[in-house]
């Protein structure tokens, strides 16, 4: 496994629109597990290949450890609910914001064995799954900031 170079905010690669994968291919499960590892690197719960600078549909995230969703072409069927939390991101380290999610997101997607299923998260779940969904789509969480947090916030 490879760590890979995270996109920081700034550079065009965010906003574009991620392609769908058609086949999964050796390349497809080397690039999921070295997203893998450059998330749990990056000490973040989510990655999007547009992140590591791939414009495929593919997501990994990992909100309890040692429990990794693998999002292959994933799409978000149902939400409800609303939260207002914190949210941060790889690509912009350091810099956090107040964003609004659904509570609760249904997502449906491939495994790395080409097997269609679907995964239901509340809270940081639902939060990571918008967001890397969002990435897919060249949207960043500032997207949905309610407002910006400064280092006061922390204090």
């Amino acid at each position: 496994m490879a760590k890979l170079k995270i996109v920081k905010f700034g550079d065009p690669m965010l906003r574009k629109v991620a392609r769908p994968v058609e086949q999964i291919t050796p390349r497809i499960i080397t690039l999921l597990d070295d997203m893998i590892e450059t998330m749990r690197e990056a000490g973040g719960c989510g990655l999007a290949a547009p992140q590591v600078g791939v414009l495929r549909r593919i997501a990994v995230i990992e909100v309890e450890e040692g429990e990794v969703i693998e999002l292959i072409n994933p799409k978000i069927i149902a939400f409800a609910g609303e939260q207002n939390e914190q949210e941060g991101c790889l690509s912009n380290p350091g810099e956090y914001g107040i964003t609004k999610r659904p509570q609760a997101v249904t997502v449906r997607a491939t495994d790395r064995h080409g097997k269609e299923f679907e995964v239901t998260g509340t809270d940081l779940l639902a939060r990571a799954i918008c967001h890397e969904c969002d990435h897919l789509d060249g949207k960043l969480y500032i997207d949905v900031q309610i407002r910006a947090l400064t280092d006061k916030d922390f204090k």
